[in-house]
């Protein structure tokens, strides 16, 4: 049965994780149904942190899945909410 999760995934270290952590929401891609992705930006340099927060469809295996392979990243921290329907 898919469950709805709201995620919240904190990247300290934006020039050393998002490379990998985009190849990670990407292998995971189908259960992402809406991804914000917000951080501090100016004409002189753009800020090294970052949040993404996704609306998440999945089944408890896939989820889990997702959170093991996000938690291999030394400088992001997730935390998520499972919504009951």
């Amino acid at each position: 049965m898919c469950q709805t999760y709201i995620v919240a995934i904190l990247v300290d270290n934006r020039l050393h994780d998002a490379p990998k952590l985009q190849e990670i929401l990407t292998k995971h891609g189908c259960l992402i149904k809406t991804r914000l992705g917000i951080h501090e930006a100016g004409s002189d340099s753009c800020s090294n942190q970052g949040l993404i927060i996704l609306h998440m469809q999945a089944k408890e295996e896939e989820i889990k899945a997702f959170e093991s392979d996000i938690k291999t990243l030394e400088h992001v921290k997730l935390q998520m909410m499972k919504l009951e329907c």
